[in-house]
């Protein structure tokens, strides 16, 4: 039956043909049987009998020529005094066409036809001369109701389409939306990651850089101190792809993987740990925490671990042999204060700058996507006297 069903929807045109040659035989039948009376009735009965059915096969493919076509048929009948037969159930079909999927004007004219068709019939027609005025009225109102049902069917389901039409415009927007959204989240997600590897690997790999330089220059001279150095190598290169295997497993399995694998995020707990690590590779870094330490949003303490994290990277790479670093972190009522300072020589201004001289520097830039993610503020720049300052202020979310 589906299939049957699925041929119908797919030839539409095909099968009310079928109907139109079916109610022809039934028409022709009628004809040549002699119910429309002598020769000449007959034959002006055929031709309307041809239009009718035509309006039947064509309803679909051209519904308001069809109407058209349906009422010239009917006029002729009225003016040739062709009586009605089974024929004229075209009307009653092209009415409820009309009315479905036919434009607002033809589904009006349907409905006026319908409301007259009966009542022009009856008067040219009369059942009989002695006819009681209200026995025609309810003659009148017999023949008009099926008329009437079958427009009204006809808009209702016009109406029933197009309410399904806009819930699949509707579903079908929500679907893009749904779809615009998930391309935003990827490309957030993949800007978290990348800031997260640059963090990871401009940290870690410029200690091991500078713990491999110093082992080589005291190779010979301090085997101690470079054996400490390949120490501090071997570590950072550990933690360095502990996590970036943290930052894969995020790629492979989502957001929340189940298997445990992977280290948490950075927090303001660890920034002791990190300047630790910095002191072991020469950079002398002076420490203090103001206010009264307490838990924050772990967004929070992500940005503030790695804007110290990039800042000190930074005063390595630009800072010079013999410059000195210092790091403060203020809690506030409403907020986190951290400032980062140094008394290196510093990088030239354009360093600094979004992208860098050569378009390759991303740390400010991950450095303010972070700060503006928290909803705080960031400085950065030269410092008065030589060095280089960056001072954030991380606010707390309401709740918090």
């Amino acid at each position: 039956m589906q299939r049957l069903y699925d041929f119908i929807r797919r030839h539409p045109t095909g099968v009310d043909s079928f109907w139109a040659v079916f109610l022809l035989g039934l028409s022709g039948v009628s004809i040549v049987a002699g119910q429309n009376g002598g020769g000449r009735e007959m034959a002006l009965a055929v031709p309307v009998t041809l239009g009718l059915c035509t309006v039947v096969a064509l309803r679909r493919r051209a519904p308001e020529k069809m109407l058209l076509l349906a009422v010239a048929m009917g006029l002729a009948q009225l003016v040739l005094d062709v009586r009605p037969g089974i024929a004229d159930f075209a009307l009653l079909v092209i009415t409820y066409t009309v009315a479905t999927v036919g434009e607002r004007w033809a589904s009006r004219l349907a409905l006026a036809c319908s409301l007259v068709a009966a009542g022009l019939s009856h008067l040219r027609w009369p059942e009989r001369t002695d006819e009681h005025w209200a026995q025609s009225i309810f003659v009148v109102v017999v023949m008009t109701v099926p008329f009437v049902l079958a427009w009204v069917l006809g808009d209702s389901m016009r109406t029933r389409r197009a309410y399904f039409d806009q819930l699949e415009e509707r579903a079908a927007r929500l679907e893009r939306e749904r779809e615009a959204q998930s391309k935003v989240a990827v490309a957030a997600e993949r800007a978290r990651i990348a800031r997260e590897l640059h963090d990871v690997v401009a940290h870690n790999v410029s200690v091991m850089v500078v713990q491999a330089d110093g082992a080589a220059y005291v190779m010979d001279a301090a085997p101690e101190q470079a054996r400490q150095a390949l120490e501090t190598i071997s570590s950072t290169g550990r933690q360095a792809l502990a996590e970036m295997r943290r930052l894969l497993g995020v790629l492979r399995t989502g957001d929340a993987p189940e298997s445990g694998e992977y280290v948490p995020q950075p927090d303001v707990g660890q920034i002791e740990d990190l300047i630790e690590q910095v002191r072991r590779t020469g950079l002398a870094v002076d420490f203090k925490i103001e206010g009264t330490p307490r838990p924050l949003p772990s967004g929070v303490e992500l940005t503030a671990y790695r804007i110290v994290q990039e800042a000190l990277t930074n005063t390595r790479k630009h800072g010079g042999p013999d410059a000195g670093a210092s790091v403060r972190l203020v809690y506030f009522d409403d907020g986190l204060g951290l400032l980062v300072e140094d008394d290196g020589r510093g990088a030239a201004h354009e360093l600094y700058e979004d992208g860098g001289a050569d378009g390759a520097g991303h740390g400010m830039i991950g450095m303010r996507e972070r700060v503006g993610m928290v909803g705080g503020t960031l400085d950065a720049g030269p410092r008065p006297g030589g060095g280089f300052r960056i001072s954030a202020l991380l606010p707390l979310k309401p709740g918090h």
